[in-house]
């Protein structure tokens, strides 16, 4: 049974920083393609940035140059390092892994809270 679960999230300033964290279960974060969506009230999920097993990185054009997606495959983790916050990234933010192979699989976690308020 896969587990993902995500942590960090909290109420942080505009212009602030914060460190998301996903932790997942096995070895999903180093061969799975994983992924950072995130979701506002009343608005629907969007991708926040992904990266491949292979380390290849996307980020939605709101969060380039202010968002990182970094992973280590030893402690099967993957981060979302997020600076410059604006109050319009105050969202659920989730963790989320793809198969890339054979049978199709998606996993979710449950979500951690992000608030950027002053």
């Amino acid at each position: 049974q896969v587990q993902i679960v995500e942590s960090g999230g909290g109420l942080v300033q505009p212009g602030g920083s914060l460190r998301l964290s996903c932790a997942a279960s096995g070895s999903i974060v180093c061969i799975y393609t994983m992924g950072w969506y995130r979701q506002a009230p009343g608005k629907q999920r969007e991708v926040v940035a992904t990266i491949t097993s292979g380390g290849s990185t996307n980020y939605a054009d709101s969060v380039k140059g202010r968002f990182t997606i970094p992973k280590d495959n030893a402690k099967n983790t993957l981060y979302l390092q997020m600076n410059s916050l604006k109050p319009a990234a105050t969202a659920v933010y989730y963790c989320k892994a793809d198969r890339p192979f054979g049978p199709r699989a998606t996993y979710w976690g449950q979500g951690t809270e992000v608030t950027v308020s002053s």
